[in-house]
């Protein structure tokens, strides 16, 4: 029988009336007087409650060391050792015993609270989960329910574009509960002629600006820096927007959220926050500091700039019935566009957040995946899941070219500045067109089957082209006959083999790039050559 503190057999054995338990007469002995309880079960315990218990003497076999002349002299030696240190050491011994005891214990206490918590933690995250798929079937419900009951007769005489504390309201039902829409006015189509007609002139004056970055200088971009801006527990960016002119850059992302980025002092200037699902565009609308977010919870969100570098969620549109796949923004930067996958393509007016018309295409069954406007503002280029990119005359709203080849989805649109050329990515790869002939001049296939090609950017210039897929690749923009050179291929630095989403900065200085990962990476030339270029 062991001594119920120290675990050892006890050299005078007692036990206690109350419990029953083993102890060595010494070790209870000093722990009633300093606690005056039981160590084991916490009552009260005095020392008359100690009984002590007889036992037969029993010699203890000779040790090992006795068997020794040596050993024997080592043992004659300690028995000359002063009773003091003997007694000291004993003292020590039992307080050591006391001590390890007391942590035994209290390390018994923190382990059961530790399951304890570990069980609430458990449970907690249970009913989190529970309330949330609730939530998001109660959610599923109200908006099909919205969508199917048609509103009351008095509805009819509303404003189309009434609003509530910055948030669309339901607008007017028409015939067969479809939205009554504004349409275009002339006065509005006047203005897009007006400047369609300015730009053009415009261009037939443009030369390429001395300050654009030289071809041998992108053969020498490499990785400037890697900014982790969305949540790792959904990694991803899906869209990369630039306002050239303050240099700060958009994201969107996997995780619901828009991130506004200071590319300069390498800041984040502002979390948008709001989306239920991911956020599939973003835009800036530049003069007047106004970011729109498209996202796949069927939303677009205007979200107006203020002077402290915060922003304010001022429109929510809810005029789609499916995934938001791309936001557009006219030359005008009065108007954009939305394209959806149920078909329809949205104008609307960017001060008021009203839907001016929705242009919805009966033979395009799944939807659209990208769109674009041409830089004078007259044209704008649908991408759709069935391969096949649509060019519309904004005015009309007439589907006036349709360009096939593609396989799979169109994943991005851009065209280029001269206004001649479009350059289309998908699954296959890059397809350029030439909107004078509409017709392909150039593919690049430049991937594996396997590889899908994820976006594809012209800089302002118009003289690169970016392609993303697993790597990230530059060509020289030639022309129809002549070749476009690919003059650099970064490779994805992320670790995930796709890169998503390429957009070029001022003068083609640098370019952004978003992968599967949380980061937004800076290509470009290092300070010290970059400096030796200026």
């Amino acid at each position: 029988m062991n001594c119920s503190i120290s675990g050892e057999v006890p050299e005078e054995p007692v036990v206690s009336k109350k419990s029953g338990l083993l102890f060595e007469k010494r070790l209870i002995e000093r722990h009633i007087a300093d606690y005056g309880k039981c160590p084991v079960t916490g009552d009260t315990l005095t020392m008359d409650d100690i009984v002590p218990v007889k036992t037969n003497k029993i010699v203890k076999p000779r040790s090992l060391t006795a068997a020794s002349i040596p050993g024997m002299l080592g043992m004659f030696q300690n028995c000359f050792a002063s009773d003091d240190a003997i007694l000291r050491s004993l003292q020590e011994w039992d307080a050591l015993m006391l001590s390890n005891f007391a942590l035994e214990q209290q390390l018994h206490t923190a382990r059961q609270e530790l399951s304890h918590a570990l069980y609430q933690h458990d449970a907690a995250c249970r009913v989190i989960a529970r309330l949330k798929k609730e939530r998001d079937e109660a959610r599923s419900l109200l908006a099909q329910a919205e969508r199917q009951a048609p509103l009351p007769a008095s509805a009819a005489t509303a404003n189309v574009s009434a609003l509530s504390n910055g948030k669309r309201e339901d607008e007017d039902m028409g015939p067969g509960s479809k939205r009554m829409r504004p349409g275009v006015s002339e006065s509005i189509i006047a203005e897009l002629t007006e400047c369609n007609a300015a730009l053009s002139q415009q261009r037939k004056k443009r030369q390429i600006p001395p300050t654009l970055a030289p071809i041998d200088a992108l053969e020498r971009y490499t990785q400037l820096s890697s900014h982790p801006l969305h949540k790792t527990n959904k990694p991803g960016i899906t869209s990369i927007d630039i306002n050239l002119s303050k240099d700060i850059v958009a994201t969107g992302g996997i995780d619901s959220s828009a991130v506004i980025f200071d590319r300069t002092s390498g800041v984040i200037l502002s979390t948008l926050s709001g989306h239920s699902k991911k956020v599939t565009s973003v835009k800036f609308v530049a003069p007047s500091n106004v970011i729109l977010s498209g996202s796949a919870d069927k939303t677009v969100r205007i979200w107006q700039g203020s002077e402290d570098g915060s922003y304010d969620c001022k429109h929510i549109l809810k005029d789609h019935n499916a995934e938001v796949q791309a936001v557009t923004v006219h030359a005008t930067n009065n108007y954009f566009v939305t394209a959806s996958l149920d078909s329809m393509w949205g104008f609307y007016d960017l001060s008021s957040g009203v839907c001016l018309t929705q242009v919805e295409d009966p033979s395009n069954s799944m939807g659209y995946t990208s769109a674009a406007f041409h830089p004078d503002g007259l044209i704008l280029g649908t991408g759709t899941t069935e391969s096949t990119v649509r060019i519309w005359d904004v005015k009309s709203r007439g589907n006036v070219a349709n360009f096939d080849g593609h396989t799979g989805a169109v994943t991005a649109i851009s065209f280029s500045e001269n206004g001649y050329f479009l350059a289309t990515s998908a699954h296959d790869g890059v397809k350029l067109w030439d909107l004078r002939k509409l017709k392909n001049f150039r593919s690049f296939e430049i991937y594996d089957q396997d590889t899908p090609t994820n976006s594809v950017d012209f800089d302002h210039s118009g003289s690169y082209l970016a392609i993303a897929g697993s790597d990230v690749r530059i060509y020289q923009v030639g022309s129809v006959k002549a070749e476009w050179n690919c003059i650099k291929t970064l490779p994805d630095l992320s670790g995930t083999g796709k890169a998503t989403c390429v957009k070029f900065g001022s003068d083609a200085k640098y370019l952004a790039v978003g992968s599967m990962d949380c980061n937004l990476r800076i290509f470009g030339l290092p300070e010290e050559d970059a400096s030796t270029e200026s």
